[in-house]
């Protein structure tokens, strides 16, 4: 794509965001649709496949895949047991806990096999912290292969999933800060996981609130953290990610996005129709954004798109100004003395391979993993890869025994990753 042409879309959605903002209510179909795809702006470079694809496969017949997908995908389907947390401003945190299984004895399932060989783990709560526009189903493949092996906590961040939208910025109008998710983890701890060790997992977002957490809480990390994953994250400039866009596309977009988005979600019933309407567009903008290698199950990419359409487009605006103002490089220094995973995946366009080199860069101790045919929803797109690295973790950390079978899982083996432990 070029950059007059990434800057001719850039302007078309800067005219549809205004457009909607004024309330163009007699052309409403053409508004909502234009409002609708101005969300996935960063993703100029995926329109041309998406085109090729409607010229190729029918509408009706896109419709029809994308429902049997739904009522056949497995996907986000595991629960557990429920519970609530509350943030310091009253919003209302959902989580969900697996437990560990019973003393199997000698009848040790071939997966806790796999995993940790035939011992019991001790006592320690892993608890997962899922990224932007997501939800805790996203860790559903590492939720599959823990369930009932080691004690899992999910939980859905403020205003995504099953949680309740942030009390302070739907009533007194605050901006949400990354410093706010921290608390909330914090929260979510004090009732989840009371006492007891605990090992931290965050992916995009998700990880972000862990170092927000080590900010505001860094004797909590010192006294029970004992092992921290960080996947596809960043500790700071995240305002510099071109997104894989040419020069001229990346600083339209830097310079009217924050607008584009604050005029959409001032207007988020007349742009989620919008969304629905150009929901082909964002099939492919999802897709070149989450997942690198070719061949990624459809069932798994439509899981994906789910989780993010779900996510309404004034918390998208809500949250989207944050990142600029991500900075917790200094955090990292709460999590030297034990044992890290950084994880990410070569190809991620939104939260650069190269930013999960600078964490490890400042943890000399840490293993960095990065998978090079991989995108930013590296968890989905690999699970064997991240699920092995996860349970070697826990075997580092001295939560499960010490020479467990964790190669055998999966086929990490066979996966062209590059290992750096320090």
């Amino acid at each position: 794509m070029s950059e007059s042409s990434a800057e001719a879309l850039v302007d078309a959605v800067a005219s549809a965001a205004a457009a909607s903002a004024a309330g163009a209510a007699g052309n409403w179909r053409r508004t909502t649709g234009i409002a609708g795809a101005a969300i996935g702006v960063l993703a100029a470079g995926a329109a041309a496949g998406v085109a090729v694809e409607r010229m190729t496969v029918g509408r009706g017949m896109r419709r029809r895949a994308r429902l049997v997908l739904d009522s056949a995908g497995p996907y986000g389907t595991l629960r557990g047991t429920p519970g609530k947390a509350y943030a310091d401003d009253g919003t209302e945190l959902y989580y969900e806990v697996d437990d560990v299984e019973p003393d199997p004895g000698p009848n040790v399932s071939p997966r806790r096999r796999r995993l940790f060989g035939r011992k019991a783990p001790a006592p320690v709560t892993v608890v997962f912290c899922h990224g932007y526009c997501l939800s805790q189903d996203s860790f559903h493949f590492q939720r599959a292969a823990l369930r009932g092996v080691v004690r899992t906590v999910y939980w859905d961040q403020r205003s995504h999933g099953r949680s309740a939208r942030g009390v302070a910025q739907t009533q007194d109008g605050v901006p949400l800060t990354i410093d706010q998710l921290g608390r909330d983890l914090k929260a979510v701890l004090d009732a989840a996981v009371p006492d007891g060790p605990i090992v931290l997992v965050g992916h995009s977002m998700g990880g972000m609130t862990i170092m927000a957490l080590a900010a505001h809480f860094p004797e909590l990390i010192r006294d029970r953290v004992v092992a921290t994953a960080f996947i596809g994250t960043s500790s700071g400039r995240l305002g510099e990610v071109n997104f894989g866009l040419p020069v001229a596309g990346v600083n339209a977009v830097r310079r009217i996005l924050p607008g584009v988005l604050r005029a959409l979600g001032q207007q988020a019933e007349l742009v989620e129709k919008g969304r629905r309407a150009t929901a082909d567009l964002f099939a492919g903008v999802i897709k070149r954004y989450s997942f690198a290698s070719r061949d990624v199950d459809p069932a798994v990419e439509r899981f994906a798109e789910r989780m993010i359409e779900s996510t309404p487009i004034d918390v998208v605006a809500e949250f989207y100004p944050a990142f600029t103002e991500h900075d917790k490089t200094e955090a990292l220094l709460c999590f030297r003395d034990f044992p890290v995973l950084v994880l990410a995946g070569v190809q991620d366009l939104v939260t650069p391979s190269e930013h999960s080199e600078a964490i490890a860069d400042l943890l000399p101790d840490a293993e960095l993993v990065l998978v090079p045919d991989a995108g930013h929803l590296v968890m989905l797109e690999h699970p064997e890869v991240v699920t092995d690295r996860l349970a070697d973790l826990l075997t580092r950390a001295g939560a499960v025994p010490a020479g467990a079978t964790v190669s055998g899982y999966g086929t990490a083996s066979s996966t062209s990753s590059t290992a750096r432990p320090r």
